[in-house]
């Protein structure tokens, strides 16, 4: 009489192992989509929030562009209504940064 119980026992490990081999891939590839879909997603956001950040400098130095072309409307403006204070403070300038820079002797 011969024992097959041993040959049926290792024949249900066997194949128990190729399962639990074939869940292990099925496995590892369900994460690396996961992950695939996950650093897509997160590709998207980052590229959204650069595109809003973008957006919002662009907008800040458009608006900071307005301000300074409209103080140098105002200045030209006043230098127009009162053209000899403007020729003072340039000569005041002119004098004191002519004093800062004189080599000392």
């Amino acid at each position: 009489m011969t024992d097959t119980s041993g040959d049926f026992a290792a024949t249900d490990i066997a194949a128990d192992l190729a399962n639990l081999r074939s869940d292990i891939a099925s496995l590892g590839e369900s994460i690396a989509e996961l992950m695939s879909e996950r650093a897509n997603t997160a590709g998207t956001a980052v590229k959204g929030v650069a595109g809003d950040a973008r957006d919002r400098l662009s907008h800040a130095a458009g608006h900071a562009q307005d301000g300074v072309l409209g103080a140098v409307a105002d200045l030209e403006r006043r230098i127009e209504r009162d053209p000899l204070t403007a020729v003072l403070i340039a000569a005041g300038l002119g004098m004191a940064i002519g004093m800062m820079t004189k080599s000392p002797r």
